[in-house]
């Protein structure tokens, strides 16, 4: 059996290249962003249960992260048009990347592991509850019974400064292992105030 060569992480310091991201509704937006930093956050596919109750998280806090100065920003791999039916309610820009290419920029990986982890196994359960919920009450939508990308990537979170440097990085380990919001903006709070 062929194993797949595993991507290369990036580390803090890290330059991140200036490029143009065209999210699922709204405006472009250039990364790094040259006024505030950027968090970053792969996630999975399309209507992802998992991602979905991380996700509930962050727009909970959206007013405070913003209030933070930083600008967040989503990727998942699922095509556009299938994504924009599942993120229209977001208040941050969500980003298609079917091909994964920002994926393996990033060093972002996926790996049968991020269901398997036990960890990971009661945000599964409360994810699966909590989509039901949603299902029942008209507010929710099943994810396509086939995923191009697969159903096993790890979420992974970058914090870009002005600069276009990596100021802190976090690769998951698991299916629910990222940033909560406290430790994104404990991360923006030690930024210099010459690249925040």
């Amino acid at each position: 059996m062929r194993t797949r060569p595993s991507r290369t992480r990036l580390e803090p310091g890290a330059s991140v290249p200036v490029r143009t991201l065209v999210p699922v509704l709204g405006p472009p937006l250039a990364l790094p962003d040259p006024d505030r930093p950027v968090h970053v956050q792969f996630r999975r596919f399309a209507g992802c249960p998992v991602c979905n109750l991380h996700l509930r998280s962050v727009v909970r806090r959206h007013e405070e992260i913003e209030r933070a100065g930083i600008r967040e920003v989503v990727l998942f791999h699922s095509p556009a048009e299938e994504l924009r039916e599942h993120v229209a309610h977001l208040p941050f820009a969500v980003v298609a990347d079917p091909g994964k290419l920002l994926y393996a920029e990033f060093g972002v990986e996926a790996h049968r592991r991020a269901l398997l982890d036990p960890r990971g196994w009661p945000a599964i359960v409360r994810a699966v509850l909590s989509g039901a919920v949603e299902l029942v009450r008209g507010r929710g939508r099943l994810p396509a019974a086939a995923q191009q990308g697969g159903r096993t990537g790890l979420p992974a979170d970058f914090l870009v400064t002005p600069g276009g440097r990596i100021a802190a990085v976090k690769y998951g380990e698991h299916v629910y292992d990222q940033w909560s919001v406290d430790e994104l903006l404990r991360h923006a709070a030690e930024l210099p105030t010459a690249t925040a």
